[in-house]
């Protein structure tokens, strides 16, 4: 028989060989699941196989990091010229980005074609 270290917190366990005392590894062997060692040719079968599951909760949706459509609904529009469509005007947002003592970072949302960038 070999060894066993259980951790009781998450159910789980190793087996050792009983031969050189290396930790036993899952091996399947004509359908059959089994623990094998990688350094003898000592094999044990496992007879009552638990299976798990896994589940995962459900990530929470990414919020805009400007404050999406109700940051732009009341901004000032600017003339720059947009990249995307050639258009004169764009709304601008300044948001401090970076530590105080660094300058704020203006983001700007073209009024004709929605395109946004910053500078």
């Amino acid at each position: 028989m070999s060894s066993r270290v259980v951790n009781e917190s998450s159910m789980f366990y190793m087996d050792f060989c009983p031969n050189c005392s290396n930790i036993l590894h899952l091996d399947e062997c004509m359908g059959e699941i089994r623990h094998k060692c990688q350094v003898c040719p000592y094999f044990s079968p496992i007879k009552n196989i638990m299976l798990g599951s896994r589940s995962f909760y459900k990530l929470k949706e990414i919020d805009s990091v400007l404050g999406g459509k109700a940051a732009w609904e009341n901004v000032d529009s600017i003339d720059i010229i947009c990249n995307s469509c050639n258009h004169g005007r764009a709304y601008f947002l300044q948001v401090q980005t970076r530590s105080a003592d660094e300058p704020m970072t203006v983001f700007y949302k073209c009024c004709n074609c929605g395109n946004r960038w910053r500078e």
